[in-house]
Parts: structure tokens; C-alpha cells; sequence
């Protein structure tokens, strides 16, 4: 277990790490995109959005799907995949609508604030991914990148990252 008093200084090149900073670096990474993303979110009219909600909004996607879907593409319960929806539903990124393909299913469908926060988040990320390139510069980041993606296990990356992590469920 990692010492809450020990400090990851990722900044001191060169030096033997212990093996625990591999993930808490990664994570501190995520973190740090993911914490200016949405401060730039909030200056840009979505100052209610969580992190968990760009997973569930990804969830949806752009066809719409029902919560039972949602739940599981999440990985966590209906009941908490029906909660979050209805806080979607609230702050005016989903609605609910009848399924034209089967009466007795709700679809969960994204609003135009939805497709706009989806649209926002992406160009924040790349203007992100540009500030990154300019501090370590475009060929490392890129190597980074596809390093990062030679080690991931095939099909890491899931929607259910935030169940996971314990963010939704």
C-alpha cells in the first residue's frame, strides 16, 4: 500500500521508482486532463457535468438506447444507471422517448445540449493533447501514445470505467 505522505514527483527524470508510481502516474495523467476538461466545461456553460457523465452520455450514444442498455454497457445496476440518467435528464443532456420500434420501451436519446458537450469536450481534449505535444513535443507524446497502446490489454478500454472505479454504481 502506498504511503498517503509519500509524493509521485514525476518530474525528477532519471531516478529509480518504485514500482506503485507506474499507475499512480497514469492516473495522475487521466486526472489532470480530466479535472481541465472540465473547468473549461463549467467556463463554457456545463459547470454541473461530472466525469462519470461523459461515460454514461457515451453510452447512449448517438442512436439511443434504454437504461437496461445503458446499465450494462456501464457496468453497474439499473437502478443506478436509471438515477444517473434522470440527473442527465435533469441538467438538459438526455430525454427520454418512446422506442418507435417497440411500444413498450423508453429510449434514452441525447438533446442538442447533449451533442453540444460531447462536441465541446472533444475539442477541449484536443486542445489539451496540443499542450501536452508542445511541452514533451509531438513525437514523444505520439510514442507515448502508441506505447501506452501496445501494453493495454486488447479491449481496455470500456465504458464501465467509471463503474469500475466506483464513480456511478
Amino acid at each position: 500500500m502506498v504511503n498517503q505522505d509519500d509524493e509521485v514527483k514525476g518530474g525528477e527524470r532519471g531516478r529509480p521508482r518504485a514500482s506503485y508510481e507506474l499507475p499512480l502516474l497514469l492516473f495522475a495523467g487521466f486526472r489532470t486532463l480530466i479535472d481541465e476538461v472540465h473547468t473549461e466545461l463549467a467556463r463554457q456553460g456545463h459547470p454541473d457535468v461530472r466525469p462519470a457523465f461523459g461515460f454514461a452520455l457515451q453510452a447512449v450514444g448517438r442512436g439511443g438506447s434504454t437504461a437496461s442498455d445503458i446499465a450494462r454497457r456501464l457496468g453497474i445496476s439499473k437502478q443506478a444507471a436509471s438515477k444517473t440518467v434522470d440527473r442527465l435528464a435533469m441538467l438538459g443532456y438526455v430525454e427520454r422517448a418512446d422506442d418507435p420500434a417497440d411500444a413498450r420501451r423508453r429510449l434514452v436519446q441525447l438533446t442538442e445540449r447533449g451533442y453540444d458537450l460531447l462536441a465541446r469536450s472533444a475539442a477541449i481534449f484536443d486542445q489539451l493533447r496540443t499542450g501536452w505535444a508542445a511541452v514533451l513535443g509531438e513525437e514523444r507524446l505520439r510514442a507515448i501514445e502508441d506505447d501506452l497502446g501496445a501494453v493495454a490489454a486488447p479491449g481496455a478500454f470500456r465504458l464501465d470505467a467509471a463503474g469500475w472505479i466506483g464513480g456511478m454504481g
